[in-house]
């Protein structure tokens, strides 16, 4: 039996065994192991390619394996494993995975799936060997974890795994971006540096930046309340650039669900930012479709920013399935053919006015809303996700006095500082994304903070989960300051970000 590797994505990345036997019997050529009909449309496209290249067809009975046979396969680039393993009955093969579709005239043709396939499998076998197409081959070069290999034809494969000369077909150009990681804790990480989006546009709203730098550091959740205008969509496109750097891992897993929604890989330093319109569906925002179960906008965030402009805007069944997404950090999209779980770690940044005209905190304007208009209004948005909001900002009022402060650059710069701190102690969540357990591990409390705290559930009335948003915001305001505890100024500031009137 001779053995090759491949992939296949269904509910998420199989590694597959393309398995061959040829036996004694009537010549035949089957396929098994749930593949799915296009694979098997590839029995006469391989018969037919192999004897155009002047193949002499074995006149046995050959059995192709895609295991573990119990999980479902599709996709033509499995077409060069098993083409490979029927030339090569009796070679010895190395240990490839090997992607193609076969022409008819032996050209090694990519699918449009093959470099999702490809980002998938850099995050989860470390330095894989992989042939690919030549058509794909530059492109697939730049993901890091793997040592592409390209072929142009049937005859240069024939050529590749016989002579095994392979460094003559190996393509070696690794992305930029990657040649100026950090190395933290055994990881790499890719640091931005470009501010397309700068703070320093965002005139006054001293209390709003440093509560988007702690949202930044921690990843926490964050409402931006005020007036049109004041600043609230600006200070939330600014989030993604001052974030800390990401890992590898964190570019590649991200640049692997943007291939799943058909959108360019760039491999950017920077965070995603999503930002779905009001009148998004359900769909469009948490996945699913008709038949299978695609990727949707809180997913596509994982790792960046999700920002809900209008927050009490969006329909009122959208706003409520915010709750576990924001809670277990994760997404089950359930269909009749898939199922599929999505990461979902992702900051949370809503904006909202905060009356249906959005004069209410206006000293200059009249509000012209009836209370029972700004009850409704407040209304949409229930308490329960509200509780689930680490930080909520009351953005100041415009004024021409307000002058520029801090830019991007110098946030990012503090946010870094905070970040590297976490790492010093071997932290590898974000302090709004800790456990439990985690939570005992790293949110240590003084005397003083701890006696704050209890006094803050009693008059504020805080839920379990508002006392673990405020210790973990508490946390991050601590890394700031460079600080192993969390002390009582950090557990004062933390409760003067926390929404009251939930």
């Amino acid at each position: 039996m001779k053995k090759l590797k491949c992939a296949s994505f269904s509910t998420e990345l199989d590694i597959i065994d393309v398995e061959s036997t040829f036996t004694r019997g009537l010549p035949g050529f089957s396929i098994v192991g749930l593949a799915n009909s296009t694979i098997k449309e590839s029995t006469e496209r391989i018969k037919a390619t192999l004897l155009s290249q002047n193949f002499s067809f074995p006149a046995q009975k050959i059995t192709i394996n895609l295991s573990p046979s119990d999980i479902p396969k599709n996709g033509s680039h499995f077409d060069l494993a098993i083409a490979i393993l029927i030339l090569f009955q009796k070679e010895i093969l190395d240990d490839f995975f090997v992607f193609g579709e076969l022409g008819l005239d032996g050209s090694i043709k990519s699918t449009a799936s093959l470099f999702s396939i490809l980002l998938f499998l850099s995050t989860k076998i470390q330095n894989a060997k992989v042939v690919v197409p030549k058509a794909i081959a530059q492109k697939a070069s730049m993901i890091p974890n793997l040592t592409i290999y390209a072929l142009e034809n049937l005859a240069q494969a024939v050529d590749f795994f016989k002579e095994k000369k392979y460094e003559n077909y190996h393509i070696c150009n690794a992305h930029p971006l990657f040649e100026n990681a950090i190395k933290l804790n055994g990881e790499k990480y890719i640091k931005n540096t470009s501010f397309p989006y700068d703070f320093k546009e965002v005139k006054g709203q001293e209390n709003a930046k440093f509560a988007c730098i702690i949202a930044a550091l921690g990843m926490h959740n964050i409402l931006f309340e005020g007036s049109p205008g004041s600043g609230k969509s600006m200070c939330a496109k600014r989030l993604p650039f001052i974030m800390p750097p990401q890992s590898l891992k964190e570019i590649l897993a991200q640049n692997a669900y943007k291939s799943l929604n058909s959108l360019d890989d760039d491999f950017s330093a920077s965070r995603v930012f999503r930002s779905p319109h009001h009148t998004s569906t359900r769909a469009s925002i948490f996945g699913g479709g008709t038949k299978n179960a695609k990727i949707g906008e809180i997913a596509l965030a994982n790792g960046g920013v999700l920002f809900f402009d209008e927050f009490p805007h969006f329909s009122k069944q959208i706003i409520e399935s915010l709750r576990e997404p924001l809670e277990d950090f994760k997404i089950l999209i359930s269909r009749v053919n898939t199922k599929v779980i999505y990461e979902t770690k992702f900051l949370f940044a809503c904006a909202q006015n905060p009356c249906p005209c959005g004069n209410l905190f206006s000293k200059n304007q009249n509000c012209r809303c009836q209370e029972i208009e700004i009850k409704k209004y407040k209304n949409k948005i229930s308490s329960p996700i509200l509780d689930r909001i680490d930080l909520y900002v009351a953005m100041d009022e415009i004024s021409h006095k307000d002058k520029m402060s801090l830019t991007s650059e110098q946030m990012s710069e503090m946010v870094f500082k905070g970040f590297l701190f976490q790492k010093q102690r071997q932290q590898e969540e974000f302090n709004a994304k800790l456990n439990d357990e985690q939570m005992k591990q790293f949110c240590i409390l003084e005397s003083s903070a701890n006696e704050i705290l209890q006094k803050a559930i009693n008059s504020y009335n805080l839920s379990q989960r508002g006392v673990n948003k405020t210790i973990k915001v508490a946390r991050t305001i601590a890394d700031l300051e460079q600080s192993e505890l969390i002390l009582k100024t950090h557990i004062l500031k933390a409760l003067s970000f926390r929404m009251r009137n939930i």
